[in-house]
């Protein structure tokens, strides 16, 4: 499917120990926000920004593809069936300018959703990955050093609670992208970084490289 989205919904803060690296609180409900269809970028064309912003960091995410429209769902066992396909994202955030938003109370769009600020890997049906929605596994490797271990045990809120809360929100259209968070682990990229992210499938592991320029 080669449908472009309508919108790429992110979840903030989905890992409690990513949530404290940065001094967040834990949420009580899902944190929501929105990168439009211009932010996306494909992995061959690297990682750029503009320096003169501040650092960029990384945010390797397991990210889901809808495939069957979705809204106001609230059994979240249902809403997992709107998900056809899986893949691994980066959530590239302007961390200097997001901290300045936040401490002027501001929205985050200038430091997640720019132009190049999302980057995903190709579309893996889910049924060649997914067993158990609560025992999916990815790390991301920079310069061959293990940065993030991903594990959906660990989200605050279990991936069909995310769709069902999300739909409440935003009507999910195909094609639609969820983006479900990052573990800890999260710094700053530098010129020439070898970014490595691999998605434990039930048969095989899925690997797809990109770099930083």
């Amino acid at each position: 499917m080669n449908t472009r989205p309508s919108k790429i919904v992110c979840v903030g803060r989905s890992y409690a120990d990513h949530a404290k690296e940065l001094g967040n609180a834990i949420p009580d409900r899902p944190v929501l926000f929105i990168k439009p269809p211009s932010a996306l970028t494909m992995l061959d064309d690297g990682i750029t920004w503009n320096r003169s912003l501040g650092d960029c960091h990384y945010e390797c995410e397991l990210t889901l593809r809808i495939d069957r429209p979705l809204k106001g769902e609230t059994d979240p066992i249902k809403a997992l069936d709107a998900v056809g396909a899986v893949t691994l994202g980066l959530d590239l955030t302007l961390r200097d300018v997001q901290d300045d938003l936040k401490k002027k109370g501001q929205p985050w769009e200038r430091s997640k959703a720019y132009d190049g600020s999302c980057i995903l890997s190709d579309w893996i049906a889910v049924d060649d990955v997914v067993q158990d929605w609560a025992d999916v596994h990815y790390t991301l490797h920079i310069n061959d050093e293990l940065r993030q271990k991903g594990d959906t045990s660990h989200l605050i809120f279990d991936v069909g609670t995310l769709l069902a809360d999300i739909s409440q929100v935003f009507t999910l259209d195909v094609g639609d992208v969820i983006m479900t968070g990052t573990p800890a682990g999260v710094a700053a990229l530098v010129s020439g970084d070898q970014l490595k992210m691999t998605l434990t499938g039930k048969t095989q592991d899925y690997v797809w490289n990109t770099f930083v320029k």
